[in-house]
């Protein structure tokens, strides 16, 4: 159950990483409100599945969801740029997230 909360949690990270490029530097209430709530929460939970799983292994997967999600739905939505240096950038950290869930016993 400890790495379906750091997925949630690191889904979360996207969500609050998200709604702070929205929130204008803190200017729009909305997207403040939804970073914060959206960060404790992600907080939170990460710090349920570190009760059971190492701190490296769940601070790594945890930031790594999250930039490699905010990575993509910033090219997704906002636009941003795709190159190819930028994918197999990406691609590494994802390469590296499988390497951390594999090598950590259960």
């Amino acid at each position: 159950m400890a790495w379906v909360y750091l997925l949630v949690a690191g889904l979360l990270e996207i969500v609050w990483a998200f709604f702070m490029k929205q929130s204008d530097g803190f200017t729009k209430i909305g997207p403040t409100i939804m970073t914060f709530v959206a960060a404790a929460a992600s907080f939170a939970l990460l710090s349920v599945s570190m009760k059971s799983l190492p701190l490296g292994t769940a601070y790594v997967v945890w930031t790594g969801i999250g930039a490699v999600g905010a990575f993509v739905l910033a090219i997704a939505v906002l636009g941003e740029e795709a190159g190819i240096m930028r994918i197999v950038a990406g691609s590494l950290i994802v390469a590296g997230l499988i390497l951390m869930k594999l090598s950590t016993p259960e």
